[in-house]
């Protein structure tokens, strides 16, 4: 496999997350504010899409981390990895912040597929992953800078 595929996959998936995300925010908004507070069906998809898209995105940035990236193995052998504030950002901060979200969002997943009433303990959780997500996503990359 090239880098080069591997990079537009990555930077493909990104775009359904915030796609996935956006709507997961619509639909998580609309059954906090609906009268019953039931977890409709629209939101239980839309959690479990939005969950497997950052999961496919997660292994295909892992797999690019540390097994094609020239820049995380240069920065690992001259030992500037947590020195250089942009490779930090981009080899430490941004998997890891973005493996914390999927966790918390495998969580939520889980919660909304096994009970019918919306707790607010989820809500939070909800909203830390994609807080998590927003911070570390690579809007610069994305979108040109």
């Amino acid at each position: 496999m090239d880098f080069s595929l591997m990079l537009n996959a990555h930077r493909g998936f990104a775009y359904l997350i915030l796609l996935c995300s956006g709507l997961f925010v619509i639909a998580l908004l609309a059954a906090m504010f609906g009268y019953s507070g039931k977890i409709s069906g629209f939101l239980r998809k839309s959690t479990l899409f939005t969950m497997i898209f950052f999961h496919i995105q997660a292994l295909i940035g892992l797999v690019m981390l540390f097994f094609f990236s020239p820049g995380f193995k240069a920065a690992k052998e001259a030992g500037t990895l947590m020195k250089d504030a942009v490779a930090r950002n981009t080899y430490v901060e941004h998997p890891t912040a973005m493996i914390i979200a999927a966790v918390l969002l495998t969580i939520v997943n889980k919660k909304f597929k096994t009970h019918d009433k919306l707790q607010m303990s989820w809500v939070i959780m909800a909203f830390v992953a994609l807080a998590f997500m927003l911070w570390a996503f690579q809007w610069a990359r994305l979108f040109g800078a």
